[in-house]
């Protein structure tokens, strides 16, 4: 049997007696789209504005809430927030979190949400965790992106299709039992992936503390003497991006090109788009980088990125690419700048989008101790980091096994295919 939504009623499992398939709106009581007010001005009709960006999308809540805006009293009213209303993001989404999360609203205070934001308030016979648990299965399973449309760069959510989407409901009581049930296990498995993040987070200082000892400091303690990079590259540079499609290559024959996306602490063969030799020879800022240049990322949310390029390749204009080396190990150099990255990106300006620029880097001053000490840091660094990787890849495999665990349990419980106690 299939539901008006197009989901198998079979994927619910054999269902209780007093479980049944409801669309999501015969069990909500209130639907507002938000209000985003005007700017404030410490009157009384300010008041504090939920987004998007404020959504805890791990803990599916808002509590925290910096925005304030002014917002007539006719519509704090009306899209005034209580603590257990459900937050839909309507608008927005990204390729990795489609449009369509929901959370609960847990703040202390009162408070409105923009209008890329629609408010779900449930009947007094529904639970708004059961509903909460409900909603966040059919995100995760991917049965609320049928409901997105996108005709320009923004995701948005069809309301009226996604409050009509039917979802396994038992009656209240047995709601309440399977949110408290959740609650209960999904803050343990909560806890254990805390755990998995703080292991993370250790190895990830200890392994920036083993390649900053190892680079600035010699067998006796002392410091290396430092040279501004320009002195020991014949080349460092950028690239461009290319107007225009007649410039980019489909066909082996193209040139990699790279963006700061693809450093990620790596080397990189590989890219998304690649350039045409003809290109490269009529764009005279399109030069194309030989294989072991290493790059670093210089402006905005991916500033401070590394990579090392293991093809020849041109690159846009964030990448800085440091080739020609003169008495440089290029290992050793990397190393250098993965433990001096913060001192690097604290010396970024700009406001919404800060940037670090060639001439900073050409003057910034790494160590430079004798080239066979060199190679002899960087072969011990490969095997001590080496290590960490390994350790760190197996918490993130047990991080992912447990959220797909979690995910996995909520699905099981909310369509009624697992019964709790």
């Amino acid at each position: 049997m299939r539901t008006t939504d197009g989901v198998e009623s079979s994927a619910y499992g054999a269902m209780a007696a007093e479980w049944r398939l409801l669309p999501l709106k015969f069990a909500t009581q209130d639907v507002q789209t938000g209000v985003w007010g005007e700017e404030p001005n410490g009157g009384e009709d300010d008041i504090l504005c939920a987004r998007v960006a404020d959504f805890d999308r791990a803990k599916a809540e808002v509590v925290s809430i910096p925005t304030v805006r002014r917002v007539a009293a006719k519509d704090r009213e009306k899209c005034g927030l209580l603590q257990g209303d459900l937050l839909i993001e309507k608008s927005g989404g990204t390729g990795s979190n489609p449009v369509g999360t929901t959370v609960s609203y847990r703040g202390p205070v009162p408070a409105v949400y923009a209008n890329f934001i629609v408010r779900l308030r449930m009947t007094t016979q529904h639970d708004s965790r059961f509903w909460l648990y409900a909603l966040h299965s059919s995100h995760a399973s991917g049965r609320t992106w049928n409901y997105i449309r996108q005709t320009t760069g923004i995701q948005n959510l069809d309301v009226h299709g996604f409050l009509s989407m039917k979802h396994a409901a038992p009656n209240l009581a047995t709601q309440q039992r399977i949110a408290d049930f959740l609650d209960r296990e999904t803050g343990e498995i909560d806890a254990m992936i805390a755990k998995m993040d703080q292991m993370a987070e250790v190895l990830e200082t200890r392994k920036v503390s083993v390649i900053q000892q190892a680079t600035q400091l010699n067998r006796t303690g002392e410091r290396w003497d430092t040279v501004p990079t320009a002195h020991l590259f014949g080349s460092i540079g950028s690239g461009t991006t290319p107007k225009g499609d007649e410039h980019y290559s489909s066909s082996g024959d193209g040139i990699p090109w790279i963006t700061t996306s693809e450093l990620r602490e790596t080397e990189i063969f590989g890219t998304a788009k690649s350039v045409t030799p003809a290109a490269v020879s009529t764009i005279s800022s399109l030069k194309v980088h030989p294989s072991g240049s290493i790059a670093i990322a210089m402006y905005g949310a991916t500033i401070g990125r590394l990579g090392t390029l293991g093809v020849d390749a041109a690159t846009n204009q964030a990448c800085c690419v440091f080739s020609e080396p003169a008495g440089v190990d290029m290992r050793f150099f990397y190393y250098t700048l993965w433990g001096q990255r913060d001192d690097i990106i604290r010396l970024a300006v700009g406001g919404g989008q800060p940037n670090i620029s060639q001439t900073m880097l050409r003057r910034w001053r790494v160590p430079c101790p004798p080239f066979d000490e060199q190679k002899r840091i960087a072969d011990h660094l490969d095997e001590v980091t080496g290590k960490i990787d390994a350790m760190l890849a197996k918490v993130a495999e047990l991080k992912s096994l447990l959220t797909e665990r979690r995910a996995a349990l909520i699905t099981d419980v909310v369509t009624g295919r697992k019964e709790v106690a």
